[in-house]
């Protein structure tokens, strides 16, 4: 089921809930506006990896693509690919938030972990999965296959980013760092202090690569809220592992 609501006192925003967890904040008249916390924190760490220009992007989850809105305001030129396990959620988000057309945004029904093993090799700049079952991610999702498929997918350059939830007992963030680790030379991750010593549920946005990731500590500090980044060691040692 998905939901549009209104926000109060704004004149084009909206956040959009699937099955009800929201899962989507747009602003149609600003797509620089992310009002999602871990948005804001992908939309820095993308800026501070990759030098201006134009990116081949895929989108695993789409919901209103406002990522994928973001990276087509700020980089002209750019590629996407939204990909989402259900078309009708398709069909209603480009109706509702005037999304680009392809190839600028193309928007494809499927399964992610299927999908992404449609592209060549060595073919993308950056995968994003950010897809939920309810509130947990698909299983399909977490598996030593597909982080292979992201990883053989992606240039040397590129970047795979995540949105993993947790709860504050990092089952699932230890779990996906472990096989990203066995695909990807570099690591690392962001969330605030408190996500990431365990006091209480939110999201940690992990990032891997071939190529070394750029610190983007200070980028992080002068967000809305004061996340934190976390190198292949800090976030080793914080795991443990």
């Amino acid at each position: 089921m998905a939901r549009l609501e209104k926000v109060d006192g704004e004149a084009d925003s909206y956040v959009l809930h699937v099955n009800g967890v929201p899962s989507s904040s747009i602003t149609l008249s600003d797509p620089l506006r992310l009002d999602f916390e871990y948005l804001d924190w992908m939309s820095r760490i993308i800026d501070a990896q990759f030098a201006a220009g134009p990116l081949r992007a895929v989108h695993i989850g789409a919901a209103g693509c406002a990522l994928a809105r973001y990276v087509h305001a700020t980089r002209p030129g750019s590629r996407q690919t939204a990909v989402d396990i259900d078309p009708v959620l398709l069909e209603h988000s480009r109706s509702w938030f005037d999304l680009p057309r392809s190839p600028a945004l193309a928007l494809r029904a499927g399964d992610g972990a299927v999908e992404i093993e449609t592209f060549r090799e060595d073919s993308l700049d950056l995968v994003i999965r950010d897809a939920f079952d309810h509130d947990i991610v698909p299983e399909a999702l977490t598996t030593r296959e597909f982080f292979a498929s992201c990883a053989r997918a992606l240039k040397g350059t590129g970047l795979y980013l995540a949105n993993v939830p947790d709860p504050g007992d990092h089952a699932r963030l230890r779990a996906d760092v472990g096989l990203l680790r066995e695909e990807f030379a570099h690591v690392a991750a962001a969330s605030e202090p408190a996500i990431i010593k365990g006091r209480r549920r939110g999201n940690v946005v992990v990032m891997a690569s071939q190529s070394p990731i750029a610190d983007v500590d200070q980028v992080l500090r002068t967000a809305a809220t004061l996340a934190s980044f976390l190198d292949a060691r800090a976030l080793g040692s914080r795991l443990g592992i």
